[in-house]
């Protein structure tokens, strides 16, 4: 863009020479920036908003965020214009210093504004219309690309170009394997017209979002569901729906196609999507998720459909089963599969945690974009089952909602696609009339949001649960802890040999039978647990367990926090002092407040620590310790607990999920504990349940049936040292 100067003097015209329109005009000191006074009067506008209101609505976040960028591109035509004077040129840039203040005061209202001035922060058509017309204000000479806005960049995503491509030969193996079947690719049914009268010249989205922002007086943001079937025909035997999963999956079963599920967490979104799934048989399903997920992904599949086949992609796919009814991919990888991802046939999609798209502009959500609409344009019909899943599809601000909306198909770009602008069309309204905003947000709510919390479908839940969330330690600290276990095993089965070969007799090898068997295993774990208790160098099932903890760490920590932006505060427990630092690293770059319990601490400093946590709105982690925190604490500010590492007896555990399931606490409590898989961390978990037993039989009347004596460090090692001797290590 360029500037028309001012000329310093008139020219001659009709009538007096005394006239003054004729007189020589006086040289303004706008004449050299002439956008400044525009932003300096729109920035006093939203700095008004934002002190009357506290939190800015999406126009004037929208105006936040133009008058941010246009102060950086007068900054920089300031200081390299040569027409300019070094006082000019000081005066000016005085004046935007000014105008960069009052931005910075106004975010101090509003924090979520800073998001608004990353580098990779979205910049919608709105924004750009609002640039345009105040430059055209401002007389600036613009160039047909800036008189243009366009959006077909937003409307029709396509795939990026990464050299780092591959297709797994499982993939090639899949299009061989009937070379006369292709994938039903036909093309979708063309959208239906509608004939849009009212509502043709309105900017729709913007009000769309206010329509939220506004709220509904206390009406929870759900749509409507059926109600569920009398008898649970859905779930596998030794599973049952509960209620309100029930009403989703018969929703699903009733033909509605798209789903923003917002849940809170532990109301059980991915049995519900996978059921849905299974009730319009929409497969191949493919589910994008975060990596700390995936392997409960795949569990889960084989818990709630178990005639379905579910394939994880790692790194570059090379264990992928491309014949697999569902595909879980993590979002780190899905970059490096997307050439064959969109060509496979799949005719549902899952997006879990969704909030992560939120940024239209960066390459996750880019990607997540293309594949949806190569899903819509290829699945018959063009409807396939769409479910977005999180329990917190706004971080910011409203505007979040629009890459969702646009993955479900609800809008295209700036503007509602043609089933929305049907229910708005129906309202009979305009967003100049009073009541639109209430129908706007019941006709977008009724395309497919449902939201329940805890305390909604409390009758539902049992008062605590312990939810197991498996990882997969794919790097390099996996694969040692790994090489670990084999070489822990292999130094057990040089023991058990030994064993058999001193009660050997004759000269003839001894050959156990099943009892003496199992009674040499369990000498050979005692011993070596013994061993372990003094051991100061070298591998052992302590040392191994400490490692596991390690790998985990920045996982669990990313899973705690994303609880804590979904459902508020969560209660973080480890065992291991430099797990505990990892994780609230992880928070502070997460930009999570956190306080500590930890074994060092005063009384007066872990008091302290507790009365933040439980009042401060403003902390949203409480990291503790095992041993220190898990007794004569009270932390029922929080429902949700996060296991990062596993104790080893079931009382040390039950202990930690008692700070927070109490009296007083008014929510079911859920707690997480996070596996590494295909580790012995997956059999001391197990183990620590089957403890459980002995005080459910010995004090609650319960008939389960009670496990070995042994402690759970000896029970793992007779695990391992099974597992070699059968050879399954």
């Amino acid at each position: 863009m360029a500037y028309t100067r001012q000329q310093s003097s008139g020219s001659s015209g009709r009538g007096s020479g005394g006239s003054s329109r004729n007189r020589p005009r006086t040289r303004s000191r706008d004449d050299d920036a002439p956008i400044i006074p525009i932003l300096a009067r729109k920035v006093r506008e939203v700095e008004a908003k934002a002190q009357a209101s506290g939190k800015l609505g999406p126009t004037n976040r929208t105006k936040y965020q133009v008058i941010a960028l246009l102060m950086r591109e007068e900054r920089a035509r300031v200081k390299t214009d040569p027409e300019l004077t070094d006082a000019n040129r000081a005066e000016l840039l005085k004046r935007l210093d000014g105008i960069a203040q009052i931005l910075a005061k106004t975010a101090g209202r509003d924090t979520s504004l800073i998001t608004l001035l990353e580098p990779d922060a979205s910049v919608s058509t709105v924004a750009q219309r609002f640039r345009r017309d105040w430059l055209i204000e401002s007389g600036a000479e613009l160039s047909p690309d800036e008189l243009i806005i366009t959006r077909e960049a937003e409307a029709k995503p396509e795939v990026p170009v990464n050299v780092n491509q591959v297709i797994p030969q499982s993939v090639k193996a899949r299009a061989l394997a009937n070379p006369f079947l292709a994938p039903d690719f036909s093309a979708a049914a063309p959208a239906p017209v509608v004939p849009v009268r009212r509502l043709a010249n309105w900017e729709l989205l913007g009000p769309l979002f206010k329509s939220f922002e506004y709220g509904a007086g206390g009406q929870a943001a759900s749509m409507d569901l059926p109600e569920a079937p009398p008898i649970d025909r859905l779930a596998p035997a030794g599973m049952e729906l509960m209620r309100h999963q029930a009403r989703f999956v018969e929703s699903a079963r009733l033909g509605h196609r798209s789903y923003l599920l917002a849940d809170e967490p532990g109301l059980g979104k991915t049995a519900q999507s996978l059921l849905a799934a299974s009730v319009t048989n929409s497969y191949p399903l493919l589910a994008i998720v975060p990596n700390v997920v995936k392997m409960n992904w795949a569990r889960e599949v084989e818990l709630w459909t178990p005639h379905r086949r579910a394939t994880v992609i790692h790194g570059d796919g090379d264990t992928l089963d491309a014949f697999a009814d569902v595909v879980v991919v993590n979002y780190d990888v899905l970059d490096r599969h997307l050439a064959w991802l969109g060509t496979l046939g799949f005719k549902g999609m899952v997006v879990d945690e969704a909030h992560f798209i939120k940024n239209l502009q960066s390459q996750r959500s880019k990607h997540v974009l293309s594949l949806a609409e190569q899903i819509r344009r290829r699945t018959p019909g063009g409807n396939p089952l769409l479910m977005a899943l999180t329990g917190t599809p706004l971080i910011n601000d409203v505007d979040d909602f629009r890459a969702i909306w646009q993955f479900l198909g609800w809008i295209d770009g700036d503007k509602p696609t043609a089933k929305l602008m049907a229910k708005l069309e129906a309202t009979g309204l305009t967003p100049a009339d009073l009541g639109f905003y209430a129908e706007a947000r019941a006709a977008v709510i009724d395309m497919g949001i449902v939201r329940r919390r805890k305390v909604d479908v409390a009758a539902d839940l049992p008062a605590k649960r312990i939810a197991d969330l498996p990882v997969e330690l794919d790097d390099d600290l996996g694969r040692s802890i790994r090489q670990a276990e084999r070489e822990l095993a292999a130094r057990l089965v040089i023991r058990y040999n030994a064993l058999v070969t001193a009660r050997s007799t004759g000269g003839r090898k001894m050959v156990p039978d099943e009892d003496q068997r199992a009674s040499f295993i369990r000498a050979v774990a005692h011993a070596e647990l013994e061993d372990s208790k003094s051991a100061t160098t070298g591998e052992n099932v302590f040392t191994m367990v400490r490692k596991i903890g390690q790998a985990k760490a920045g996982l669990a920590a990313d899973y705690a926090a994303q609880l804590a932006r979904s459902v508020g505060k969560v209660v973080f427990f480890a065992k291991h002092i430099d797990v505990m630092d990892q994780a609230e690293e992880t928070f502070a770059k997460r930009e999570l407040r956190t306080v500590s319990i930890r074994g060092d601490q005063s009384t007066l400093e872990r008091q302290a620590a507790i009365d933040a946590f439980n009042n401060d709105p403003e902390v949203a982690v409480v990291v503790c310790s095992l041993t220190a925190a898990g007794v004569g604490v009270n932390l029922q500010a929080a429902s949700n607990v996060v296991l990062a590492e596993l104790s080893w007896t079931a009382a040390e555990q039950t202990q930690a999920i008692d700070r927070v399931h109490r009296i007083g606490q008014d929510e079911p409590v859920t707690a997480w504990r996070i596996i590494a898989a295909h580790t012995i961390d997956a059999r001391i978990a197990e183990l620590i349940g089957s403890k459980q037993g002995l005080a459910a039989r010995a004090l609650d009347g319960s008939e389960e049936e009670v496990s070995s004596a042994d402690s759970v460090q000896a029970s793992a090692l007779v695990y391992l040292l099974t597992q070699a001797l059968d050879g399954d290590l």
